[in-house]
């Protein structure tokens, strides 16, 4: 009976939650129609593209997958740091730096067989060492990784950019970095769309994480702290232990991200002036994380959404003479109110723990 009251209550919760989106997103829309009328475009036909030109055709859903892929790891990021009470913004730097370690990679001399490897091997090592020096300075000095991770989202910025323009950059094309070479790439899964081989990746890393959260030691011991820092002492659970494992894996995951984007999505394969092709996937793997419920299987759902606004955007541009400005104003509207209930619930979490 107890078994089946449980169920009752999952089931329960999961309505909640997609209630709960369904709301937000419909509040959402009618904030944008009002901007888009005030603007004078049509908003039935504004929407009505930006939904068919992510989910209304294969190459809609396909190109909405491929924006998913890293977002479903950059939110795992913020998602396993809220577990543990950790409020990291850090995913957007340690994507750049990640991307950064796969040129760096590629610049190397290496047998074609190990450019992936060395890839992968490079960006993911920079990202975690990235991250941990934020929770180095949180449990060695109390510094709130608030404000260290913005500082160093900063940071990674500009020592990317630099070393785009002045280092790693094409001769042939200075807008960019030099491109990956064809042996150090992803494979693509469909000809001719950007949906590549990263989003088995991307589930696979996602799954995994929700083993180690709920069905191991070290997942006991992070959901401990996030919900009691103090109770979790007293338990024999050492807390600067459990926070830099934290922060260490917030960095692969936004790691593995950032080096994916850079080795997989076509046709790019490099980094390009003011990181456009990097910029937000941290930022918007907090939406996604919060979307989710910080719960990694939810995060799958909410990054596929989250990518198709992403993907349909250009739809409403094109056909519905939506400009670029309003485009990505009604996208931050919709984003922005589908966040806001996992922000409040966020707040209430620290409130409760205080």
């Amino acid at each position: 009976m107890s078994l089946q009251l449980k169920l009752g209550e999952r089931y329960k919760e999961i309505l909640f939650s997609i209630s709960e989106v369904a709301l937000a997103t419909l509040i959402g829309i009618g904030i944008s129609a009002i901007l888009i009328k005030a603007g004078g475009y049509s908003p039935t036909s504004a929407f009505f593209y930006l939904f068919k030109g992510a989910f209304g055709n294969l190459y809609g859903l396909y190109t909405s997958l491929s924006y998913s892929t890293p977002l479903m790891l950059t939110g795992l990021a913020f998602a396993l740091s809220v577990r543990a009470g950790l409020f990291n913004i850090g995913a957007e730097g340690q994507v750049y730096i990640a991307a950064l370690g796969a040129i760096i990679a590629a610049s190397l001399a290496l047998p074609s067989y190990l450019y992936l490897l060395a890839e992968f091997a490079i960006g993911i090592g920079l990202a975690v060492m990235w991250s941990l020096f934020a929770g180095i300075l949180k449990v060695w000095k109390g510094v709130n990784e608030v404000v260290s991770t913005i500082m160093l989202n900063w940071i990674a910025y500009w020592v990317t950019e630099y070393s785009r323009s002045n280092i790693f950059y094409d001769p042939l094309s200075p807008d960019r970095t030099i491109r990956i070479p064809i042996t150090g790439r992803l494979p693509i899964l469909v000809e001719n769309t950007q949906l590549y081989s990263g989003i088995f990746i991307s589930l696979i890393v996602v799954i995994v994480t929700y083993v180690i959260l709920w069905k191991t030691a070290l997942g006991y011991e992070i959901r401990a702290v996030g919900l009691s820092p103090s109770a979790s002492k007293y338990a024999g659970i050492k807390y600067s232990l459990v926070a830099l494992e934290a922060f260490a894996l917030s960095g692969l995951f936004a790691g593995i991200a950032g080096v994916m984007e850079t080795i997989g999505r076509p046709p790019t394969y490099a980094i390009v002036t003011s990181l456009t092709n990097l910029v937000n996937l941290g930022f918007n793997g907090i939406t996604v994380s919060l979307i989710g419920r910080n719960n990694p299987i939810g995060i799958i759902p909410a990054s596929i959404f989250i990518g198709g606004l992403m993907a349909g955007a250009t739809s409403m541009q094109i056909f519905a003479g939506v400009p670029l400005e309003m485009v990505q104003a009604v996208q931050g509207i919709i984003v922005m109110v589908l966040a806001l209930p996992g922000i409040i619930r966020l707040i209430k979490s620290k409130i409760r723990r205080r």
